[in-house]
């Protein structure tokens, strides 16, 4: 139980699935079935295994602004019981949707200021491409977040790392780049979803994300990089080898 606490999870569906041939990878059916028998899609996998953690209240998916792959679209490809509306009911979190923006960063950070008016004390933050997450994940990642405020899950390099140089800084009469660090393999690890945090710190993260985005190109690659930047330490945990990401067609086979 969650002893008076309230968590939310945020979705980030509204990417346009470009390497996917076009089509929207959230919306692929996968070869497995809802609890109707009815074909199970990436985002209905994701949505069914957060709602399985009964200490999930709200759950808001942010998805693309063009509206033939929109909101409309997003309802079509969950099963029929997470689409009503209202609050949490019969264990069941309320689903919300929110336009995403033209980053992933702004897809999240427009999903965080929905969230504000609910006053979640932690949110979760997944990509909703990741549709084999599964629910013990999930309730470690909150039980971490409940004693660290900012967790990422990691899973360890299995090659050896190398820093590169630059794609604009060449070296050589071949106009090559070049390993200018080599890792050591024990000190990287890959990080995944979800990712969590205490709401209030997430939320202001992101609006200063915001403002130095005004300020100067830049590109934040996940919300762990962006509460490190300007809330502090973020833990980590063992994350999970079966959580992987879909961002090409062969990933679904």
């Amino acid at each position: 139980m969650n002893d008076g606490l309230s968590i939310a999870a945020v979705i980030c569906a509204a990417g346009y699935s470009s390497r996917m041939g076009g089509v929207k990878k959230e919306y692929r059916k996968l070869d497995a079935l809802d609890d109707e028998g009815n074909p199970l899609t990436v985002l209905g996998a994701v949505v069914t295994a957060f709602a399985a953690s009964s200490r999930i209240d709200t759950i808001v998916i942010a998805v693309p602004l063009a509206p033939e792959i929109g909101e409309c679209k997003a309802r079509e490809s969950l099963p029929p019981r997470f689409l009503r509306s209202g609050g949490k009911s019969n264990g069941i979190p309320q689903t919300l949707f929110v336009p995403g923006g033209g980053s992933r960063r702004m897809s999240v950070h427009h999903a965080l200021s929905l969230l504000a008016a609910y006053y979640p004390d932690y949110v979760l933050i997944h990509d909703g491409a990741r549709p084999w997450v599964d629910v013990d994940l999930i309730e470690r990642t909150i039980d971490a977040v409940l004693m660290h405020k900012a967790v990422a899950p990691v899973v360890p390099l299995v090659e050896t790392p190398k820093e590169i140089s630059g794609a604009n800084e060449v070296h050589g009469l071949q106009g090559v780049q070049i390993v200018t660090r080599h890792l050591r393999r024990a000190n990287v690890a890959t990080a995944q979803t979800p990712q969590a945090f205490a709401f209030p710190g997430i939320l202001y993260a992101h609006e200063k994300a915001a403002m130095r985005e005004l300020r100067e190109r830049i590109d934040y690659t996940d919300d762990a990089e962006i509460w490190g930047e300007f809330c502090g330490a973020v833990a980590v945990i063992q994350g999970s080898p079966v959580n992987k990401k879909i961002t090409f067609p062969q990933d679904l086979e």
